[in-house]
């Protein structure tokens, strides 16, 4: 009778040690679990990102206006017969 019990109770220790601390276990179903909401996170960042790109290209395509604001605003340029002011701050002295 001693024989079963301890070999059951050795069974069910051996049992909770893989349910707890073995490949496919609990610690690794909790690490897999935060892993997939970091990626889940990520993902809907990059498509926030992308779905602006996409706004972008299609303003980009569809006239001047969009083309033309890109060019001001990044590239610094201006329409001929215009004229560009830059005002510069200067440096307050103790």
């Amino acid at each position: 009778m001693r024989w079963l019990i301890g070999g059951l109770l050795s069974l069910f220790l051996l049992l909770q040690y893989r349910l707890w601390f073995a490949d496919g276990g609990l610690a690794e179903a909790s690490r897999l679990s935060v892993q997939l909401e970091e990626a889940e996170t990520e993902n809907a960042e990059l498509s926030a990102r992308n779905e602006a790109l996409t706004l972008e290209v299609m303003a980009l395509q569809g006239g001047t206006e969009a083309v033309e604001k890109n060019a001001r605003e990044n590239l610094g340029l201006i329409k001929e017969g215009e004229v560009y002011y830059q005002f510069v701050e200067e440096p307050e002295s103790p």
